[in-house]
């Protein structure tokens, strides 16, 4: 799934574009520009095939934004052998995910401090996601174990270990 929203700072907006695993809850890629374009959504995209390295086709989930209709995006999606899924119109809750997360992240990190900079924001989000979120934020869907320890122990059940 994949989702964007912005983050306040004292030199104006900053996009965020998330990539979230929704079996594990693991960001897998996000990016941070200060344009809401197509790039920075391709660019969170990017980073989670390289991460995933996928071999079979994998199913990308938006909503109807125009980061997700662009000629961009269509062409990575067909590239990567990935199926894009897009939402209805109207239909909020079919990223409830990702907007959840948004919400974590901004109680938790962004509502307690202004960011001065764009660049201080994405440390920020860095710092969150990769130190935090992903490692040790437990998840009640993932039976209280974080998305790192989630997908560690679904690899070792397949093992059989």
């Amino acid at each position: 799934m994949t989702d964007n929203t912005y983050i306040r700072t004292l030199e104006g907006f900053a996009y965020l574009a998330v990539v979230i695993d929704l079996y594990s809850r693991r960001v897998l890629g996000w990016s941070i520009q200060s344009r809401q374009t197509s790039d920075v959504v391709l660019q969170a995209l990017h980073i989670a095939v390289w991460r995933r390295k996928p071999k079979q086709r994998i199913l990308i989930h938006s909503d109807q934004g125009t980061q997700f209709t662009s000629m961009d995006w269509d062409a990575f999606i067909r590239a990567h052998n990935l199926e894009h899924s897009m939402s209805r119109r109207g239909n909020c809750h079919d990223n409830a995910v990702a907007e959840t997360f948004f919400s974590t992240l901004k109680r938790e990190r962004i509502r307690r401090r202004t960011c001065k900079t764009r660049e201080e924001a994405r440390q920020d989000v860095l710092d969150y996601v990769e130190m935090f979120y992903n490692p040790v934020r437990k998840q009640v869907r993932n039976g209280m174990l974080s998305p790192v320890e989630f997908e560690r122990q679904q690899i070792l059940k397949a093992e059989g270990v």
